[in-house]
């Protein structure tokens, strides 16, 4: 429970280890729906109430970039019903969303393929990210048709289309050239992963860039998810000692 003025506001209490980048995978709206007697929809509704509300508060606790998991290439093998009106709430978010990004300072960007996504939500999230391209507080990323090994494996083609016709040498890929060829190649890795809804999977999630993120599990379905979690997952971040590899200090004294 926080308690105290220093712990609603990390930026006061650890201004110096912020997370810079924040990537959510949000789970639990059906769980959250079932338990309320309500059809599965119900809570991808309220999922979508949540987005608004933590965009709000990552830009207000000076998070940069913001990715959450929002259609995975799995999500594909959900029932035709679900995944139709999944595509509608997309829409309609978007549609609605883009006063409020702006408004917020909140440039859109996607990772993943959308290619198979419906005419009119390709139309809308094309038309939001040229809306706000030129908002500079924070960046939301929105993982839409998104898979991380499917993402590796196309950087992989790609990087292996230029050796074949000479435009670079394969001694000369690297992990910085590497990244660069992925959908996330012009933003920071992740410092923080959030799950939400009790489970301790990373479910195919930035697989790459989240090699030496910290992550942070909740039992806290999505829809309810609000600023005092997020809060309490960005001071956990703030508690830990990141080594990427190396000695603690502790460590390097003994």
């Amino acid at each position: 429970m926080l308690n105290n003025k220093n712990q609603t506001d990390p930026t006061k209490s650890d201004p110096d280890r912020m997370p810079v980048h924040i990537a959510i995978i949000m789970d639990g709206n059906g769980r959250w729906a079932r338990a309320r007697g309500l059809p599965r929809v119900a809570g991808h509704r309220a999922g979508v109430k949540t987005v608004d509300r933590i965009m709000e508060d990552a830009v207000s606790l000076g998070i940069k970039v913001l990715t959450l998991y929002t259609f995975s290439t799995e999500n594909w093998k959900r029932p035709r019903a679900e995944v139709g009106a999944l595509m509608e709430l997309l829409y309609k978010n978007l549609l609605n969303k883009r006063k409020k990004l702006i408004d917020n300072d909140v440039r859109l960007r996607i990772s993943g393929d959308i290619s198979n996504f419906p005419g009119s939500v390709k139309k809308e999230v094309m038309e939001t990210i040229a809306a706000t391209d030129h908002c500079k507080t924070m960046i939301m990323n929105l993982a839409l048709g998104y898979s991380g090994r499917d993402e590796i494996v196309k950087a992989a083609q790609s990087l292996a289309r230029l050796a074949v016709q000479g435009d670079i040498q394969p001694e000369n890929i690297d992990e910085l050239l590497f990244s660069r060829y992925l959908s996330t190649g012009d933003l920071p890795d992740p410092d923080l992963v959030i799950r939400t809804s009790g489970e301790y999977r990373v479910s195919n999630f930035l697989l790459w860039q989240a090699s030496y993120a910290e992550y942070f599990f909740t039992d806290v379905l999505w829809p309810d998810f609000n600023r005092q979690n997020l809060v309490e997952a960005i001071q956990s971040f703030q508690r830990r000692e990141r080594r990427f590899g190396g000695l603690s200090g502790k460590d390097r004294q003994s």
